[in-house]
């Protein structure tokens, strides 16, 4: 008899789940390895190819928005014909493979329609993924579960842009450091199809039980997304911050992609330290979170070089938990059988809230600084409330 076969059946499953939660960290540390280490350079590549400023801007925020909203056409058509594994082989392969393919681009036009299709294939295949994950997660705590895949995904999210600096420095050629990106997107697939192989029903990790059919989705379902729709808009992007940071000198020049790694860092260990403490008193943790994060404002805008490397720190804290266990609660609000759609809805709003604060806090930075400040702070404040509300209604189940 195997040591596995003597193992009772419960950690068996656990241990099937876990393995599982494991090869999708894997496949997206590659992913974001490719996809994070080409937007590290690609405002300077189509700046090389001829286009202004105004065209980096709008081809980074259209390809954002047309990524979130495809999600809720993905998260509906996920659950409507069940093929999880088929949507995200798809959107992986048009995700990872746009990539490479920018090595090849003579002109911005045609790098800018690459950079949006790779957002369009993230786009297909997350709500997907992130059905099959809940399943999994059902059995390894749904916030460790999240928070895992959250840290490994960080863990690519840093090794990219170091790859394509080591490239440049060496070679100095943008096609080239685009063409070596290749190597991980085709890991990423490979290891992708192995999961498929191996796991060919995830949904089969949760075990179900029979559930009233409705209509919608439960009421604390869209108290939750309103309060996470006060984080998003309430959240700063980073290339704001860095914005900041170059044009006052708080932070030198050479220092500022480290700042950012360092809230990379901070992120993947907050990702798995909150998704421990998900599992142990739900939503609740989302509370301490929000304020936490609702104080890197002031510090990375006001501060100097200390005050922004905290406010940096806190400005990670809030993304490990944005990206884990934000995603992991709403497996816990919604049937088995809704989960693509639920992570569609979920995605959507986030990005579409995210999309419109960072547009306002663009204008607020030009206009008045104080503005910006307040706003941001005010806006994640405002999601505790709504935070306590759905914890004292929605129970752990892990």
């Amino acid at each position: 008899m195997s040591p596995a076969s003597s193992l009772p059946s419960h950690a068996l499953t656990r241990t099937k789940a876990l393995r599982f939660v494991v090869l999708l960290g894997i496949v997206s540390l590659l992913a974001d390895m490719t996809y994070e280490g080409a937007r590290s350079i690609a405002g300077p590549y189509l700046a090389l190819l001829g286009a202004g400023g105004t065209v980096v801007g709008i081809v980074a925020g259209f390809g954002e928005l047309i990524g979130y909203g495809l999600r809720l056409v993905s998260g509906y058509l996920s659950d409507r014909t069940r093929r999880y594994w088929a949507i995200t082989l798809i959107g992986y392969t048009v995700n990872l493979l746009a990539v490479p393919l920018l090595a090849l681009a003579d002109r911005w036009e045609l790098a800018a329609a690459l950079l949006i299709t790779e957002r369009i294939g993230k786009a297909l295949r997350t709500p997907a993924r992130d059905a099959m994950l809940s399943y999994a997660t059902r059995e390894t705590g749904r916030g460790w579960g999240f928070g895992l895949h959250e840290a490994m995904d960080q863990i690519g999210a840093v090794a990219g842009p170091v790859i394509i600096t080591l490239v440049l420095a060496g070679r100095g050629h943008y096609p080239t450091a685009f063409a070596v990106l290749a190597v991980p997107a085709v890991l990423a697939l490979a290891v992708l199809l192995t999961a498929r192989r191996l796991y060919p029903r995830p949904q089969d990790l949760e075990p179900t039980t029979p559930v009233l059919k409705t209509e919608g989705f439960p009421r604390t379902y869209w108290l939750y997304l309103a309060a996470v729709a006060l984080v998003a808009a309430g959240y700063a992007d980073f290339p704001l911050i860095a914005f900041h940071f170059e044009k006052t000198g708080s932070v030198p020049g050479p220092w500022i992609p480290l700042l950012y790694a360092v809230a990379m860092g901070v992120d993947a260990l907050a990702a798995l330290w909150f998704g421990r403490w998900f599992d142990r008193v739900g939503l609740r943790i989302l509370m301490l979170v929000a304020l936490l994060s609702a104080l890197f404002a002031p510090l990375v805008f006001l501060g100097g070089f200390t005050a922004a490397l905290f406010g940096m720190a806190l400005w990670g804290i809030g993304m490990g938990a944005q990206e884990s266990i934000l995603r992991a609660a709403v497996g816990n609000m919604v049937a088995h059988e809704r989960r693509g759609s639920a992570y569609g809805i979920f995605n959507t709003g986030y990005g579409l809230f995210w999309f419109l604060g960072s547009a306002l806090m663009g204008v607020l930075y030009d206009t008045a600084l104080p503005a910006l400040i307040a706003f941001s702070v005010v806006a994640q404040l405002a999601s505790i409330p709504l935070f306590a509300v759905v914890a004292r209604r929605t129970t752990i189940r892990s």
